[in-house]
């Protein structure tokens, strides 16, 4: 899968953050931090346009496979979960 590349400033304070994260073995490096967090913030955007069919668990890890995979914009954020 080709990903777009993108450039983000961050304070020493969170690139600090990120690397703790990375060290501790949690992520392979920075990229899948930023990526996670990304894909977590767009999840929280979802909370209460995703339907409830009563398997949120699934439904969830659905979306996010959809998010990690697939390119969209941000029109095309609430047909993820259709």
């Amino acid at each position: 899968m080709v990903m777009d590349t993108i450039q983000v400033r961050l304070s020493h304070g969170i690139v600090e953050k990120v690397d703790d994260l990375v060290q501790t073995g949690m992520y392979a490096n920075r990229s899948d931090v930023i990526r996670d967090a990304v894909r977590r913030l767009v999840l929280d955007k979802l909370i209460g346009i995703i339907p409830n069919t009563g398997d949120s668990v699934k439904e969830v890890k659905e979306i996010r496979k959809k998010l990690s995979k697939e390119k969209f914009n941000v029109d095309k954020i609430k047909k993820i979960a259709d």
